[in-house]
C-alpha cells in the first residue's frame, strides 16, 4: 500500500486527488496537511511513500502588493517541502506547476518552446522547479507537471468565467480555436499512475482532444436545457480586442499533442461525458 501526504487542505486538485484514490482502499492511504503556519514541520514525513504539493497561491489578482507573497509561498514554501521531504526519507515528491511557466497566451507549447513567465504566478512556479529538481536522485525521484487549464465540478479559475458567461447569454461567438485543458477526473487518473510507477521528471497530461471555446459553450448550455446561437458576426471585434481575457478564452494555447503521449494510459473521460459530468454529475 502505498501512503501518500498531499499538502494544502482545501486545494481543488488536492482534494480531488484524494477523493479519486479513496476509490482505492487496498492501494493507498491518503493524508493531507495544511501548510498555513509552521506546525507541518515538526510533523514526521517519513511514514510516507509520496508527498504530492499542491499546496500554493493562483487565482487571485495579482498587485504590487502581494507580489512577495507568490515568491515565499510557491517557491520557498515548495522548496521548504521537498528539502523536509528528502530529509525524512520520503521516495517521490510530485509539484504541481503550471502552464504559466512559458508566458504566453496564444501559440503552440513544444519541446523547445522557452520558459519565459511573465506574471508573479509564473515565475515563482518555475523557482520553484529549478530549486525542487536540484534535490532529485536515485532515492528521491522529483515528477513536475505542468497541466493546461484544469476545469471540473466546483473548479475555478476561467472554467466557471465562461460558465456564467454562457448562462447569461443567449448569443456567442462561433470560434474555431484549439485549448489543451484537462478533466479533473483524468488528471487525478494520471497523477495515481505517477505513484504507481514512482516516475520522474516532466509532465504534460491533457486531455485526448483539444477543445474548442465555442463547442464547451454550447455543451454547458445544453446541459442546463439552455439553447444558445453561435455567430461569427463577432469575431472580428474579438480580433481587435487584444487583451488577456479575450485571448485566454477565444485564442489557440495548446501542447504539442507529443509532450503528453506518455507511457501511461489516463484518458478516463472524453471531453463531452466530462462537460456533462461537470455540470450534472452524469
Amino acid at each position: 500500500m502505498k501512503k501518500i501526504l498531499i499538502t494544502g487542505t482545501n486545494s481543488y486538485i488536492g482534494t480531488s486527488l484524494e477523493k479519486w484514490l479513496r476509490n482505492y482502499p487496498d492501494r493507498y492511504s491518503i493524508d493531507s496537511i495544511s501548510l498555513r503556519n509552521d506546525l507541518w514541520k515538526e510533523k514526521d514525513f517519513s511514514e510516507y511513500d509520496v508527498v504530492f504539493h499542491v499546496a500554493g497561491i493562483a487565482h487571485i489578482k495579482e498587485t504590487k502588493e502581494n507580489a512577495d507573497l507568490y515568491y515565499k509561498v510557491n517557491r520557498d514554501l515548495a522548496y521548504d517541502t521537498a528539502e523536509k521531504a528528502k530529509k525524512d526519507g520520503v521516495k517521490q515528491f510530485i509539484l504541481l506547476s503550471s502552464m504559466s511557466v512559458y508566458g504566453i497566451e496564444c501559440g503552440v507549447i513544444d519541446k523547445n518552446t522557452p520558459l519565459k513567465p511573465k506574471s508573479n504566478y509564473g515565475k515563482s512556479k518555475l523557482q520553484a522547479e529549478e530549486l525542487i529538481k536540484s534535490l532529485g536522485d536515485e532515492g528521491f525521484k522529483i515528477a513536475i507537471i505542468r497541466p493546461p487549464m484544469v476545469y471540473g465540478k466546483d473548479c475555478k479559475g476561467n472554467y466557471p468565467r465562461l460558465k456564467n458567461l454562457t448562462l447569461k447569454y443567449s448569443v456567442f461567438p462561433s470560434v474555431e480555436n484549439k485549448r489543451s485543458m484537462i478533466y479533473i477526473d483524468n488528471l487525478c487518473e494520471f497523477i495515481r499512475l505517477l505513484i504507481n510507477d514512482c516516475s520522474s521528471g516532466l509532465f504534460f497530461p491533457q486531455n485526448n482532444e483539444y477543445v474548442c471555446t465555442s463547442e464547451m459553450v454550447k455543451l454547458i448550455a445544453e446541459a442546463h436545457g439552455q439553447k444558445i446561437r453561435m455567430t461569427k458576426v463577432l469575431n472580428p471585434l474579438l480580433k481587435l480586442l487584444k487583451i488577456s481575457t479575450v485571448n485566454k478564452v477565444f485564442g489557440d494555447l495548446v501542447y504539442e499533442r507529443c509532450m503528453s503521449q506518455h507511457k501511461i494510459e489516463y484518458y478516463v473521460y472524453e471531453f463531452k461525458s466530462s462537460i456533462s459530468l461537470t455540470e450534472r454529475g452524469f
